[in-house]
């Protein structure tokens, strides 16, 4: 055996102790019956440890509440900070563990503070990209995703959230509509007075009055007498396709 596989076996040797110790601990961090003592301390030692195995450990934590709800929000916090200790190299975690989660809040924040702006509009959108508009029991993260999307302006955002004013859900819909109109693109303007013609629901209705009302858009002339029809009430077209109240 030659000196670099001395050095191979040693951290080979390494990772099995972090692997170990990470097993050690990951069990009572994650473990919402354990006495809130013990679960800080192994939330703390996977923190010390640092490793990306570490992180997928401690974003488990985020997979339930305890109470009280200030010791809950600590522990998280705590979690939180030690997979962001890790960098960048805890994406790969974080997007595994996304696919699952019945909240994308904290994983949200975790790849907003570990990439740029840009790059984390894409993320968001990779992750829009799974979701469908049809009927789901349980569609509290595709919502979420929606939600943060209004807080940015991005070109690849228009495209990829149209589809969604066709969603079953409401809030969804409500949730796209905002995000459109948030990009400030008139491109998205036959989309949305499309959906405003389809429409069932008066708060989606008003959000999009008011979204073409305040920006001096036009409903396109093809789709007018549509949308005429289906105007919320106190809402009216002029004859060039612009919308008031």
């Amino acid at each position: 055996m030659g000196l670099f596989d001395l050095f191979k076996g040693g951290a080979k040797g390494g990772d099995g102790k972090a692997s170990s110790a990470v097993q050690k601990y990951a069990d009572t961090a994650t473990a919402k019956r354990a006495q809130t003592y013990e679960r800080q301390e192994a939330i703390g030692k996977l923190c010390d440890i640092g490793t990306v195995e570490a992180a997928a450990a401690l974003l488990k934590r985020f997979t339930f509440q305890i109470d009280p709800s200030i010791t809950d929000q600590e522990e998280k916090e705590t979690a939180f900070r030690g997979i962001l200790a890790v960098g960048p190299e805890v994406l790969p975690a974080v997007r595994t563990f996304a696919q699952k989660a019945e909240s994308l809040s904290w994983p949200m924040r975790v790849v907003k503070e570990l990439v740029s702006e840009d790059d984390y509009v894409r993320e968001l959108l990779a992750w829009l990209a799974r979701w469908d508009t049809e009927y789901a029991k349980f569609i509290d993260p595709k919502l979420q995703i929606l939600a943060a999307l209004e807080d940015h302006k991005h070109g690849e955002i228009r495209a990829a959230v149209e589809r969604f004013l066709e969603d079953v859900n409401e809030p969804a819909r409500f949730h796209a509509v905002t995000a459109l109109f948030v990009q400030e693109d008139p491109a998205a303007a036959t989309s949305l007075a499309r959906a405003l013609a389809a429409e069932e629901s008066f708060r989606v209705k008003n959000k999009i009055v008011d979204g073409f009302a305040s920006r001096g858009w036009l409903v396109p002339e093809d789709l007018r007498d549509v949308v005429a029809s289906a105007l919320p009430p106190g809402a009216a077209m002029a004859s060039d396709g612009a919308l008031r109240r």
